[in-house]
């Protein structure tokens, strides 16, 4: 199925959903220009109807999702009524531009899945949260709250803090909005949730353009062409796609949110404070309240700061306090009254705080200087390009023009100057903040640091290219250096946006085709719970969404809501390069890489790897995985009882050269007839070796040193492993 058709699909189906809305919501001043808002309105009302959905106990979007169409069919019929079929036509018409970037914007984020070919999927270049998403997804999509079947009820894994089960955890806790738009796109296309996560998070990105047109517009002042301009930097800008790129789809929609509720408040202050106005803009305010509070509830906190900034200034410049106070009414009671609906989120606020202190969460990302915050990046990492004084030329170029710009601005006393510094200051100086921070303590800070500036990234960018006022001087000189400025932001933008094509194109996170043959686990009336033994986070997560029906416990802490306890499931799932075959039937192979095996059965042994293995390596797109040891590689064996047993173990291997490899037991001989392995891959065995009760270390030991893997690899290895197999005998 092709991914651009999808996503175009997803993106017809939000506004489908929120066109109606919109034009009921848009206040009549603005009422000619409800196409900008109609993403955020769908997006919205989406999220709500599932939120209803879940809190009247029905099963999952997919007993309900084709009725919850009668909901915006009606609210379109309605504003149909009202307005006529021409006045709509025309009103969409008049931003047919825009609707082309975003458009142009949905293809290139949908063309690295199609460059990698298969069906639909999703691929991260780093986090495991696209994981995450779908299995709250799966969780919105199949299961009704009262339900605490397999997983959802287990609360000795799933408790996080004040909740004691799966299905609450994203009522309350989690980002519910994102999981639950993936939910219902899933059940409208007859898609799982990790064939649609990516797409939705695309069109999460693509749909925040006519709001960076509209803020630049509406709020900033620009002209029609360059607010343009700068909503198709937007749609390549590396800032967003990082999100994009590690399935981010909570922060797009807190983007959406701020860049929302910033055009209200700014309208709400530019016009006559009292009721009419308020009331009118009440309906938009609860659209980016609700988008907030649904995804980073914890953003409530900051989520106006900019517009706060603006309008507070202005307030005491004018000494216009009942003016300020009167306009912090309106904004906050659309926020009491969306926090009254939404109240559970607003209740885990709490403990999602509580969580933030006390984990470390994310990692650690590159500090972007000057030119960095306008996108000009090398691409997926962030960081600055490698040319030499280039990083600092750029910064001190836009930095002077910036600087050019407003003081020209205080020069003409126009006021004006004063928003792009209100919304610009106190986010860089947030953001500034968290990079030191991270960096004196050596924590994850600058993850927040990167959230924070992403999330007011509408902003922001318009703001700070405010340089583009020079060209109202008429001036020809500062014409050109405008317009060659602004073209040379928009050609780094899409080189740093062709960058993470290419390396989504070869994400090393993808989801496999065998990852979802999990499923069949599921309808395997003999398996009642299972221990998740599989080494790497993203298997692991997605194995977790794929098994919801089923009792999980894990053996390290995965996650949220996915806590290690002891191994109690009746049979070891296993992902890795090891592979337990016990002697009386109790195996069960799911896939090449995937395997079943009963903890009951006579004979079951548990195998962990221990020091000397590298890494996971796979080719991207492909299911087949590898480990490559040190000269000396150890695992664990754990056999329960009192008594030995015999062992042989098979090695699918190879090396880049021969080389002998011997087995050392757990009293550090050799325990086993040494084997060779050569260049080509093939298999050769240990044993028969008897194994002692309870746990025991041996070792893979090379006889030749390891060597160096490459020219550009400064690991040393010795041995390529694809499978260790191990067969267990009698006594």
């Amino acid at each position: 199925m092709n991914h651009a058709l999808v996503a175009g699909a997803v993106l017809l189906h939000v506004w489908f959903w929120g066109a109606g809305a919109a034009l009921l919501l848009m206040p009549r001043p603005w009422h000619r220009f409800w196409p900008v808002v109609v993403v955020p309105t769908g997006l919205a009302l989406q999220s709500a109807v599932v939120w209803w959905g879940a809190k009247a106990g029905w099963p999952g979007t997919n007993s309900y999702v084709w009725l919850a169409e009668a909901v915006p069919g009606g609210l379109l019929a309605l504003a149909w009524g009202r307005h006529g079929w021409r006045r709509l036509r025309l009103d969409v018409e008049r931003f047919g531009l825009v609707w082309a970037a975003m458009g142009a914007s949905l293809a290139l984020l949908a063309l690295p899945l199609m460059i990698a070919g298969g069906g639909l999927t999703t691929v991260s270049l780093g986090s495991c949260d696209a994981a995450d998403y779908a299995a709250g997804a799966r969780v919105l999509q199949e299961f009704a709250r009262t339900d605490r079947t397999g997983f959802l009820g287990l609360t000795e894994v799933v408790r996080v803090l004040s909740v004691d089960n799966f299905f609450d955890y994203w009522i309350r806790l989690n980002h519910f909005t994102p999981s639950a738009l993936i939910a219902l796109h899933g059940s409208v296309l007859g898609c799982g949730p990790h064939e649609v996560t990516m797409l939705v998070t695309a069109v999460l990105l693509a749909g925040s353009l006519p709001l960076v047109f509209w803020v630049s517009r509406a709020v900033l002042g620009y002209s029609g062409g360059v607010s343009l301009v700068l909503a198709g930097i937007y749609g390549v800008s590396p800032i967003p796609w990082y999100a994009y790129a590690h399935v981010a789809p909570g922060q797009l929609l807190a983007a959406q949110a701020v860049a929302l509720l910033t055009w209200a408040g700014m309208a709400l202050w530019r016009g006559r404070i009292g009721a009419r106005r308020g009331f009118a803009l009440a309906g938009l305010l609860g659209v980016g309240y609700w988008l907030i509070l649904g995804s980073y509830n914890f953003f409530g906190i900051v989520c106006l700061v900019p517009v706060v900034a603006c309008v507070g200034g202005l307030a005491v410049w004018r000494r216009a306090w009942r003016r300020g106070i009167e306009w912090c009414g309106w904004m906050l009671w659309p926020l009491a009254a969306t926090g009254a609906v939404f109240w559970e989120r607003v209740a885990g606020l709490a403990d999602r705080l509580a969580l933030l202190q006390t984990f470390d969460f994310g990692w650690k990302i590159p500090a972007l200087t000057a030119e960095g915050w306008l996108g000009l990046v090398r691409g997926p990492d962030l960081s600055a390009w490698p040319v030499p004084g280039l990083r600092w030329a750029l910064s001190a170029i836009f930095v002077g023009l910036l600087v050019w710009a407003l003081l020209r601005t205080v020069g003409q006393r126009r006021r004006a100057g004063w928003v792009p510094v209100a919304f610009a200051v106190p986010v860089l100086a947030g953001y500034l903040f968290l990079q030191f921070r991270g960096t004196r303590l050596g924590t994850n800070a600058s993850y927040d640091a990167y959230k924070l500036f992403a999330v007011f990234y509408p902003l922001l960018l318009p703001a700070l290219c405010w340089w583009v006022t020079l060209r109202r001087s008429r001036r020809l000189h500062e014409w050109m250096l405008v317009v060659g400025a602004g073209a040379g932001v928009f050609v780094l933008n899409l080189a740093a946006c062709g960058l993470f094509i290419w390396a989504l194109a070869q994400a090393p996170l993808r989801v496999d085709r065998e990852l979802p043959q999990l499923r069949r686990v599921e309808a395997m009336a003999e398996v009642g719970s299972v221990n998740l033994i599989i080494p790497d986070m993203w298997s692991r997560l997605w194995a977790n969404a794929f098994l919801l029906r089923k009792a999980q416990f894990f053996e390290s802490h995965t996650y949220e809501g996915r806590l290690n306890t002891p191994l109690r499931g009746d049979w070891d799932l296993s992902g890795g390069i090891v592979a337990v075959v016990p002697p009386e039937g109790g195996f069960r192979g799911i896939t090449p890489r995937f395997s079943l095996t009963d903890v009951r059965a006579s004979g079951r042994v548990r195998v962990t790897l221990g020091e000397g293995w590298h890494g996971d390596e796979f080719v991207p797109g492909a299911g087949e995985r590898w480990r490559w040891t040190a000269q000396e590689a150890g695992f664990e064996v754990d056999l329960p009882g009192g008594a030995a047993r015999v062992l042989r173990l098979t090695l699918e291997a190879r090396s880049l050269g021969e080389r002998e490899i011997s087995l050392i037991g757990p009293e550090g001989s050799v325990a086993a007839t040494p084997v060779r392995v050569g260049a080509e891959r093939g298999r050769v065995s240990f044993g028969p070796i008897s194994c002692p009760p309870g746990r025991s270390r041996w070792r893979l030991r090379s006889a030749e040193p390891a060597q160096p893997a490459g020219a550009r690899d400064p690991r040393f290895v010795a041995l390529c492993v694809y499978r260790m197999e191990f067969t267990t005998g009698g006594h």
